[in-house]
């Protein structure tokens, strides 16, 4: 099966400003957008208010993994089809994460915990896979 949005001709940064539009509309105090060494866009982060108080989350866009996506399905793309399909799957993920905070009451911290991110930068995700967290306990079913 071809990954989500291969054929997506939506430009990066309208999927960029779609996904600012619905952060700012869902509560963000400040939303960035980070750039790689090669003046393209990588990630977007951005601060929410959350039961916790205000907390950053990074989501970093897949351009990598969409291009080995891409491999796997055999479809022949170029670096700038990638970046179009990983930025538009990141958008289409945070409507969706919005539209179950906006329809079973879930907060953001609990929707994005995996992309939570420390006064460095790190993902809660990121953490976790060096390691450094352990959920300790086995789990009852």
């Amino acid at each position: 099966m071809a990954i989500k949005n291969y054929t997506s001709e939506a430009d990066v940064f309208k999927s960029l400003g779609e996904i600012q539009s619905s952060l700012a509309k869902h509560g963000a105090k400040r939303i960035l957008i980070d750039y790689d060494d090669g003046g393209d866009p990588c990630a977007v982060s951005f601060m929410m208010d959350t039961p916790m108080g205000t907390q950053g989350f990074v989501l970093p866009a897949p351009v990598e993994g969409t291009k080995l996506a891409f491999q796997k399905g055999k479809i022949r793309a170029d670096e700038n089809q990638a970046k179009r399909t990983a930025w538009r799957n990141v958008r289409d993920w945070i409507l969706a994460q919005m539209a179950l905070i906006d329809s079973c009451s879930v907060p953001p911290d609990q929707i994005f915990l995996p992309f939570l991110a420390n006064h460095a930068g790190e993902t809660l995700y990121q953490i976790y896979s060096k390691g450094r967290l352990a959920l300790t306990g086995k789990m009852e079913v």
